[in-house]
């Protein structure tokens, strides 16, 4: 990652060459755990800036004797960027006198502290969204009492299901955060508040881990995932999303471009540019969905096949006609009930599907553009980038180069 200038010489090479000074090496420490999936792809935006644009040289999760994250004593630095999770350690940071930059907004925004950090109102309009899709009128938010996260995702998801016209449990077991409790007991006052929920209910869990956790609680209680209780998690970890039973549908925070932005960020501050007085907040790629919300919670069995053929088929190319050939349903009749559970017509419910498949393909860098038009049911590149754009107001292009190298189109100003 550190690259060292290259020298220069002068035009026809007759002179000596042109003598220049090394761009001095600078040293950032990372507080972000390499021990997670989400702080492994924060790292690696961070990497990717530093390979563009900076020669440095990364400090990467430091821990003291108790395995805390902390800096080493004596360490001579630049920068820092790093995962604050208390007033006692942004203390402690600022007292090093030196640039810092916020990655998690687990203590309160306050002056003098810069962040970048999931936009956490796009991600609960996204989950809000997902469940909707799937026929939820029923929801709740599950994040036991923990130092590891802030309230400010669970606000904002019941804000948004409340402003949506619905009700949002909130799992409340009466236990301040730091309390050490057994599996055991957690799991009899988890499957107690389960049990209070209406069913079918689609529950956002704040992140990957409490996601596979009350699946594996309902699991154990004999309460079905994604029949009674569909479980979608706040955050993607792969692992655990996938060795979940069932595997857990889950929102994919932007983790490498929140790196990058934050090194962006740092780099402007360390020569000498003011720090902003708001945090950058950054929306979420999309939904990753798997098993654990793959459900139709839709009392039309018409309906519910009907979005059953257009989620199993949109990408070959369907047109709603097809829809009709499979379901004994009139035009009409398909359209007036789309409209009613989902908002939308069937047309737009099959380019949705497509252009959600397309977000996930555009992030592996071995398909073209056009191969990713071909696989999410475009007849060629051209009509999927207007579609594409019309959707999210980027092209193709645009986006799969922020999704891979953690980039925005702008530069952070500050």
């Amino acid at each position: 990652m550190i690259r060292e200038p290259s020298a220069h010489s002068v035009a026809g090479g007759a002179s000596a060459p042109v003598a220049s000074a090394p761009a001095a090496l600078k040293q950032i420490a990372v507080l972000v755990e390499t021990d997670s999936s989400a702080g492994c792809r924060l790292i690696r935006g961070i990497s990717n800036y530093a390979d563009r644009h900076g020669l440095w040289h990364l400090l990467l999760d430091p821990r003291d004797h108790e395995h805390r994250s902390a800096l080493p004593d004596g360490w001579q630095g630049h920068g820092i960027i790093a995962r604050i999770t208390s007033q006692k350690q942004l203390e402690k940071l600022q007292a090093r006198g030196l640039p810092l930059v916020n990655v998690d907004d687990v203590i309160e925004p306050q002056p003098g502290l810069s962040s970048v950090i999931t936009d956490e109102r796009a991600l609960a309009e996204m989950a809000l969204a997902h469940l909707l899709d799937r026929g939820f009128r029923q929801f709740a938010y599950f994040a036991p009492p923990s130092l590891d996260y802030s309230k400010r995702r669970g606000a904002a998801f019941v804000e948004h299901v409340q402003a949506a016209g619905y009700e949002c449990a909130v799992y409340k077991p009466g236990y301040r955060a730091g309390r050490r409790l057994g599996w055991a007991e957690r799991l009899k006052r988890v499957d107690r508040w389960i049990r209070t929920l209406p069913h079918p209910i689609g529950v956002l869990a704040v992140d990957a881990n409490r996601g596979r956790q009350l699946a594996e609680i309902c699991h154990l209680s004999g309460i079905r995932v994604p029949d009674d209780v569909a479980v979608l998690a706040g955050s993607l970890d792969e692992l655990l999303c996938d060795v979940s039973t069932p595997p857990l549908s889950s929102i994919n925070v932007a983790s490498e471009r929140i790196g990058h932005d934050a090194a962006q960020l740092l780099d402007a501050m360390m020569v000498g540019r003011d720090a902003p007085s708001t945090p950058f907040e950054i929306p979420p790629r999309g939904v990753q969905s798997r098993q654990s919300t793959d459900l139709l919670a839709i009392d039309d069995e018409e309906i519910v096949d009907a979005l059953r053929y257009i989620r199993q088929h949109a990408c070959r190319g369907i047109i709603v006609e097809d829809i009709l050939r499979q379901v004994p349903i009139s035009r009409r009749s398909l359209e007036i009930q789309f409209r009613k559970y989902l908002g939308r017509s069937p047309a737009r419910e099959i380019r949705r599907v497509q252009l959600e498949r397309s977000r996930d393909l555009l992030g592996r860098r071995e398909l073209s553009i056009t191969e990713v038009a071909l696989a999410c049911g475009f007849a060629n590149a051209t009509r999927f980038g207007v579609a594409f754009k019309k959707d999210t107001g980027k092209t193709p292009h645009s986006f799969r180069k922020e999704l891979l190298a953690g980039q925005r189109q702008t530069t952070i100003g500050v």
